[in-house]
């Protein structure tokens, strides 16, 4: 399929026009930067949602349960599962997505998983593309589920509308996230598998923390779910559309876009340099700086100095 051929087809909805734009997006070649600017002004329309946690606190089940009530409701779905990259096959690790494994033959959900390519963020530059395809194909809601939480992994919250951070009573997660700042992510925070112990404890802590992070006209509600059950879901959609109704209330809207685009195009522009950084370095010079640094000859900052061409600090 040319790119011309497949932005046709992405604007009438076809499903392998789809899967092959965002794999023309993920080459990150010219074919993709064609379709890319072709599909950009007709995105805008969807609702993006975010939906981040750690590890095992159930974003995948949440995330199956959502598609559920959605399309209960007639609402088409799209979701892009960011997934660790394989350090050795560069793939991504959990790509089968079982929990969504439901809704694979349903022609009005779209899921496709994506592998993080050791992004710090949790996402890739591809992802972003990827969002902007599926809003442009038509779908109502676009889900972007990312990797895991952690003190860099805030990038969700430039791609989408709304964020949604997933926690589970007995993983510490409450202490952790005040200590990542992860706190000032979320518009929506659900705690899922509320029928484990400790769970209202932990909605408590949650609530505690939230006061300590600067207010800014939005408090985000804590909303118990069992995701497995469809328990409290619901609820959690109802949040989430308050959340969108509340930025379109207040007019902030336009700024957290703005804001969004801003730190999404640095993201961008740093990623775009190192892969052409690590496309000119020669092999030969990295391993012989290598050996320097580990035989204490440089320190490594001299050695990225070569490495980049700069000239190094004078000795004080």
């Amino acid at each position: 399929m040319t790119p011309e051929q497949v932005v046709a087809g992405v604007r009438e909805g076809r499903r392998r026009a789809i899967g092959r734009a965002i794999t023309m997006a993920e080459s990150l070649g010219p074919e993709g930067r064609a379709v890319m600017r072709a599909l950009h002004p007709r995105a805008g329309r969807a609702m993006r949602v975010g939906i981040t946690g750690s590890p095992g606190a159930g974003k995948s089940t949440l995330s199956a349960a959502l598609v559920r009530l959605l399309r209960g409701r007639g609402m088409t779905v799209a979701i892009v599962s960011v997934d660790p990259t394989s350090p050795f096959t560069h793939g991504a690790v959990l790509g089968d997505r079982i929990r969504l494994v439901d809704h694979f033959l349903d022609d009005g959900v779209f899921i496709r998983s994506m592998a993080s390519r050791g992004h710090l963020g949790g996402l890739s530059e591809a992802t972003g593309d990827a969002v902007t395809i599926l809003d442009a194909a038509g779908f109502d809601v676009v889900i972007v589920e990312t990797v895991g939480a952690g003190q860099n992994e805030v990038e969700v919250q430039a791609l989408t509308d709304t964020v949604v951070l997933v926690l589970m009573p007995g993983s510490g997660d409450a202490i952790q996230a005040i200590k990542a700042g992860v706190m000032e992510i979320p518009d929506v925070i659900v705690i899922n598998k509320c029928d484990r112990p400790g769970a209202d404890v932990l909605a408590g802590e949650v609530e505690s923390a939230l006061t300590l992070v600067p207010p800014d006209g939005w408090v985000p509600p804590v909303i118990l779910t069992q995701a497995l059950d469809g328990q409290g879901v619901a609820d959690a959609w109802d949040a989430v559309e308050r959340h969108r109704a509340d930025l379109a209330a207040t007019d902030t809207a336009g700024a957290r876009a703005r804001d969004g685009v801003r730190r999404h195009l640095r993201s961008l522009a740093l990623e775009r340099m190192a892969r052409d950084l690590a496309a000119r370095s020669d092999a030969q010079v990295l391993d012989a700086l290598v050996e320097q640094v580990v035989a204490r000859e440089i320190d490594p900052s001299t050695a990225v100095d070569t490495i980049l061409g700069v000239s190094p600090v004078e000795e004080p």
